[in-house]
């Protein structure tokens, strides 16, 4: 049986290994566990940077998703970012994955966030199926990035 909740320090082991799957299969980032370890610890550590939710079945987590957090100026209140939603491969297909981001857009919302704004790759139109049945919309808006060292 599934179960949803905050993600603790204590869980940082098995949030790597679900990284280290996620970053596997994305065309633009690729697993380096001290990074992960780094970025998963000031989310853990700081409340007002994000939220970390973690799938379990039986108690082993399966799955994580993070909403981190900022103000939109357009919006007048809190925003979030989607991000980091893996589910180990075994365990998709089942609900779990819906489960997990369904809690995610209902803490923000408890929260009173006015959006939630998520990337997929491009050409992950499995990924882009999922988040449409549950009410995203393609933006007019394209995302750039600048990696900034």
């Amino acid at each position: 049986m599934f179960s949803v909740e905050e993600a603790k320090l204590s869980d940082m082991e098995p949030l790597i290994e679900l990284l280290t799957l996620l970053f596997s299969q994305e065309a633009e980032f690729m697993p380096q566990r001290d990074v992960q370890h780094t970025g998963l610890k000031m989310i853990l550590e700081d409340p007002a940077v994000g939220t970390i939710f973690v799938l379990r079945d039986e108690g082993k987590i399966i799955g994580m998703v993070s909403l981190l957090w900022t103000i939109s100026t357009a919006l007048g209140g809190k925003v979030a970012f989607l991000e980091d939603m893996i589910i180990q491969p075994k365990y998709r297909g089942k609900e779990g994955g819906t489960l997990l981001v369904a809690y995610a857009i209902a803490y923000a919302k408890k929260l009173t966030c006015k959006r939630i704004t998520l990337l997929t790759d491009t050409d992950n139109h499995a990924a882009q199926r999922f988040y449409k049945r549950l009410g995203f919309q393609d933006s007019l808006m394209q995302p750039m990035r600048l990696i900034v060292h």
